[in-house]
C-alpha cells in the first residue's frame, strides 16, 4: 500500500481559530484523517507546512510511520524544527495511524500495546471565555458541572499578558476562584492555566494566594523554556505545577524532565509530533514519576480521538482537555464524535481513530481570516500593568 495524496483542509469553527484537518489517501482506497494544532493568525503558515511536507510523504508506505517522521525531521527540516513543522508532522502522523488501524481492523490503542484503562477523564475548557465578573464565572461554572463535568480549567488573570503584574491582578484572581469554588462545591476540580505569563515571584505569590481553594494544578506559570524559573515555582508552590503545551518533541521535554521542574506535563498530540511521539514523551515522564495530562486545544473530533487513544496506553495519564465551544461543530463534522459522560470518555472500539468523518461537511466550512485583533500600543502600557506586587 502506498500513499497517493496528502491534503490539508482548514475549517472555520466560528470561534477563536481555524482548525486544520489532514486527509491522507492510499492506493488501497483507505483514507486516514488527522488534525494539526493551530493558532489564530498562524494557521495559514501551519497549513502551508502540511502541504509542503505532504509532497514528500506521497509514494511512501503508510505503515512506516516511525521512518516517515524521522525523515521529516532529519532530511526535510534538516533538524531545524518549529511550531509549524511539529504541527504538520503531528497531523500527518495521526492520519497514518488512522490508515494502519483501518487496514488491520484495529483501534489505534491496540496497536500501541493495548489499553490500560476503559475510560478517559476530561476537564472542560473554553467555558469562561471573555467573562469578567465573579458572578458570571460562578454561573458559567455551575452550568459546566450541571452538564456532567467534574473538572474545569480557566485562566483567572486579567489581560494583557505581562511578566510583571500589579497586586490587583492577584486579588482579582482570588475573587474569581473563590466565587467558582463557592458555586461548584469542594469536590469539583479547578485547574488554573497561567499561560506562561508570570515572573516566578508573581507566580509563587499567586499560587499561595489561591491554595486555600485547593486547585487541581497550576499550569504554565512561567515561560516553558526557562527551566530554572519553573523549578523555582514548583519548589515554592503549594499547588502541583504543569508545563508542556509549548514544548515540541522529546528533545523539548528533556530538560524539564531531567530537572524535575514540574509535577505534570501536558504535551499536545497535534503539535508535539503525533501519537507515537506523545507516547515517547509520556514514557520518559513516567520514569521520573511525573504525570502526563495531554493538552488538547483542538476540535472534539480527530485530535481528541488521537489523544484518547494515546492516553489509554499511558500508565501515568491523569486527565485530558475537552473544549466545549467546539462541541457543536464536532457533531457536524463527525457522525460519531467522542462525548463525555459524567466527566469521562469511553474508548472508541472502531478501527483506526474510530471516527466517521463527514468529508462533505469538512469541505463546506473552509477556513477564513479572523478579524484583526486589537493588540496593545505603547500608550496602553503603564504603571497599572507593570507595577510589581512586592517591593525589592
Amino acid at each position: 500500500m502506498k500513499i497517493t495524496k496528502v491534503e490539508c483542509l482548514t475549517v472555520h469553527p466560528g470561534w477563536r481559530k481555524n482548525l486544520i484537518f489532514v486527509r491522507v489517501e492510499t492506493d488501497a482506497g483507505i483514507v486516514g484523517w488527522g488534525e494539526a494544532y493551530s493558532q489564530y493568525d498562524r494557521d495559514r503558515a501551519i497549513a502551508a507546512q502540511v502541504e509542503e511536507l505532504g509532497r514528500y510523504v506521497v509514494g511512501r508506505d503508510p505503515f512506516q510511520i516511525r521512518h516517515i517522521c524521522q525523515v521529516a525531521f532529519d532530511d526535510y527540516a534538516q533538524r531545524r524544527a518549529s511550531l509549524e513543522f511539529h504541527c504538520a508532522v503531528s497531523g500527518i502522523e495521526q492520519a497514518l495511524w488512522d490508515i494502519v488501524g483501518k487496514a488491520t481492523e484495529q483501534p489505534v490503542y491496540n496497536l500501541l500495546g493495548g489499553k490500560t484503562r476503559e475510560r478517559i477523564r476530561v476537564y472542560a475548557n473554553g467555558w469562561g471565555y471573555k467573562l469578567r465578573e465573579v458572578a458570571d464565572y460562578a454561573r458559567a461554572a455551575e452550568k459546566v458541572v450541571e452538564s456532567g463535568f467534574t473538572a474545569m480549567k480557566l485562566d483567572p488573570l486579567p489581560r494583557p499578558w505581562r511578566t510583571f503584574i500589579p497586586r490587583q491582578h492577584i486579588r482579582q484572581s482570588v475573587d474569581i476562584i473563590r466565587g467558582i469554588r463557592d458555586a461548584v462545591g469542594p469536590d469539583v476540580d479547578i485547574l488554573l492555566d497561567i499561560h506562561r505569563r508570570l515572573a516566578p515571584m508573581h507566580a509563587i505569590e499567586l499560587a499561595n494566594a489561591l491554595a486555600e481553594f485547593e486547585p487541581y494544578w497550576f499550569e504554565e506559570p512561567c515561560q516553558s523554556e526557562n527551566i530554572q524559573a519553573l523549578a523555582e515555582v514548583r519548589a515554592s508552590s503549594p499547588i502541583p505545577t504543569v508545563t508542556g503545551e509549548a514544548l515540541y518533541g522529546r528533545a523539548g521535554f528533556r530538560p524539564v524532565l531531567r530537572e524535575r521542574a514540574v509535577d505534570i506535563i501536558n504535551p499536545d498530540v497535534a503539535n508535539c509530533g503525533g501519537i507515537l511521539e506523545l507516547m515517547y514523551i509520556a514514557a520518559a515522564a513516567e520514569t521520573e514519576m511525573i504525570a502526563c495530562s495531554p493538552h488538547n486545544y483542538n476540535s472534539t473530533t480527530l485530535a481528541l480521538s488521537a489523544t484518547v487513544h494515546a492516553s489509554a496506553c499511558m500508565p501515568n495519564f491523569i486527565i485530558t482537555e475537552y473544549f466545549i465551544p467546539f462541541e457543536e461543530l464536532g457533531a457536524k463534522l463527525c457522525s460519531n464524535p467522542l462525548k463525555p459522560v459524567d466527566g469521562y470518555i469511553t474508548l472508541p472500539d472502531g478501527p483506526g481513530l474510530g471516527l466517521d468523518v463527514n468529508e462533505e461537511a469538512v469541505r463546506s466550512m473552509p477556513g477564513k481570516p479572523f478579524p484583526k485583533r486589537d493588540l496593545p500600543l505603547p500608550e496602553n502600557e503603564g504603571p497599572r500593568n507593570t507595577a510589581l506586587s512586592k517591593a525589592f
